[in-house]
């Protein structure tokens, strides 16, 4: 096999959306901490449920670099059961190398309960608990690490230690929940060894343990952690680039339709930066090659970026990655 543009890593599930109306909001001030009420102990209306194989934040990023004209693959675990053989079908329709997926015999395929409720969403999750053994990568130009369960602590140390002998390799981490608690301690050569690290401002503070808000500090500190660029992205406000010495701020891309669906808003963001950087468009992209892809629109596919030709036709004005 020849040696891909893109190698994503992380964990694989399929959504079950739920869409809810019978529900409400509430929010400290300035829409803040905010919680999904919901009546207790009675049956409750739902409007739909639509099913999505091959998601989370690496199979997003995998599928979104190969629409975007990468070689493009993923390392993930799932189950020999029909959900894990929905999710390889549809990874294999999107043109990703799925050599590296392994699938475990008599052991379920995660699957998660997405609660969508007006623009957002809150995930009920899962992690099946798998036995993650880091197989031989051969050579990617860029490993994209995100989103695994409390059973893979060790591939971190796996990957460090290939990752500490393939220098030339560039490396993107985008860090899930898991990976947050475990602390950056634990997790210390996988920081120090980052090209680009992508968080958003919440997951920021607990990494740093602070209550700082001020972004241009917090990008500080992450730098200090040992990545080369940190972004962070602030919700519909926009997203933070920390290049060298200088920050650079890039608000949403202009829609005139209010938003349908903000998930994996953050994914496509995060995937086509990396995407920009794979397909040689500078040496730190344009953010405005990203907040376009990121914009919410409807969850039809594991990844919300589209092809390269479709995104410029669609995002006139945007420079094309």
């Amino acid at each position: 096999m020849k040696d891909l543009d893109f190698l994503a890593i992380g964990d694989i599930t399929t959504d079950a959306f739920i869409r809810i109306k019978d529900a409400k909001v509430h929010c400290e001030i300035n829409r803040e901490k905010c919680q999904l009420c919901m009546d207790f102990a009675t049956k409750i209306p739902y409007e739909s449920v639509t099913v999505v194989p091959a998601v989370g934040n690496s199979p997003n990023a995998a599928v979104a670099a190969a629409r975007l004209g990468l070689k493009s693959g993923l390392y993930s675990n799932l189950g020999d059961d029909e959900n894990g053989k929905s999710c390889l079908a549809s990874l294999k329709k999107d043109r990703v190398n799925t050599d590296y997926v392994a699938v475990h015999a008599g052991q379920p395929t995660n699957y998660h309960y997405v609660l969508w409720y007006e623009d957002e969403r809150t995930i009920l999750i899962k992690h099946e608990k798998y036995d993650y053994k880091l197989p031989s990568l051969g050579n990617p130009k860029w490993i994209y690490l995100s989103s695994v369960g409390e059973s893979g602590a060790s591939l971190h140390d796996d990957l460090a230690k290939y990752l500490e002998d393939k220098k030339e390799i560039k490396f993107a981490f985008q860090p899930g929940t898991f990976q947050i608690s475990l602390g950056y301690e634990r997790l210390k050569k996988i920081y120090e060894r980052t090209s680009v690290f992508f968080c958003n401002v919440e997951e920021a503070k607990k990494i740093l343990k602070t209550e700082e808000t001020d972004i241009s500090r917090l990008s500080a500190k992450l730098k200090e952690l040992g990545p080369e660029i940190v972004v962070i992205t602030d919700g519909q406000k926009g997203a933070y680039l920390r290049y060298e010495k200088e920050v650079f701020f890039m608000p949403p891309y202009p829609d005139p339709l209010p938003p349908y669906d903000r998930t994996g808003a953050g994914d496509a963001y995060a995937s086509t930066f990396v995407a920009a950087l794979a397909l040689g468009k500078g040496s730190h992209p344009d953010p405005r090659r990203t907040s376009g892809t990121a914009r919410p629109r409807p969850r039809r596919t594991p990844s919300s970026v589209r092809t390269r030709n479709a995104r410029s036709a669609a995002l006139p004005g945007t420079p094309a990655c």
